[in-house]
């Protein structure tokens, strides 16, 4: 019988071999892949996350656990589609035009993905209008837009008027943040919301998605 406690702890504690082993069993058992993420993997990540404001654990831990999470993952998704199982919402996120960093998107990233979303993720530098196309062709509902440096801030109010004039911000909510960006700036540019770490900014997805 695959062990669930193995697998939330290998989740918690970013072993990512012993996640895809027991998710392996779990499979060759017929355990409800749905039962796994929600009932085992996003709970140890919901753990992970709050470790993480309480400062028991750091960035390191943080992208062990969604590795770990991500290998699972991998392993469960195809199943979910044979069954028609719905992500939790879909997602497109970036680090805006002119900014190279990317630790803190993938971080980002690679939360939501453990948190059930599906996950587009457009890399660093990303102009305007590939947030838009990504709203357009892939359906994403929440737009999260990264930026590390000052000088970059602007190019989230300027992505956030490129949306308005596409006619797509409206079927969107758009998520800021990077080590520069406020509550305040948030407000001032229009966004939908702003995420101070990554773990509060995937309590901000699900509440976007009306699930929680």
């Amino acid at each position: 019988m695959a062990d669930l406690q193995k697998l939330y702890d290998a989740v918690l504690n970013g072993d990512a071999k012993t996640a895809v082993a027991v998710t392996r069993e779990a499979i060759a058992e017929n355990i409800d892949p749905l039962q796994l993420i929600s009932g085992t993997m996003v709970p140890a990540m919901d753990e992970v996350g709050k470790r993480y404001e309480e400062e028991e654990y750091f960035v390191p831990e943080l992208l062990l656990s969604a590795r770990a999470m991500k290998g699972s993952l991998e392993l469960l998704r195809p199943l979910l589609a044979e069954r028609g199982a719905k992500p939790t919402g879909t997602v497109a996120i970036g680090t805006v035009k002119g900014d190279l960093h990317d630790i803190g998107k993938n971080l980002v990233a690679s939360l939501l993905e453990g948190g059930g979303f599906e996950v587009i993720d457009l890399g660093a530098d990303v102009p305007p209008e590939k947030f838009i196309e990504a709203v357009r062709e892939k359906g994403a509902q929440i737009v999260c837009l990264s930026a590390l440096l000052t000088v970059t801030m602007p190019s989230m109010k300027t992505t956030i008027e490129a949306m308005k004039q596409a006619g797509v911000r409206e079927q969107v909510k758009v998520l800021v943040g990077g080590a520069p960006v406020t509550q305040q700036y948030a407000d001032d540019i229009g966004a939908d919301g702003y995420g101070e770490s990554a773990g509060n900014a995937v309590a901000m997805a699900r509440r976007m998605c009306g699930m929680g």
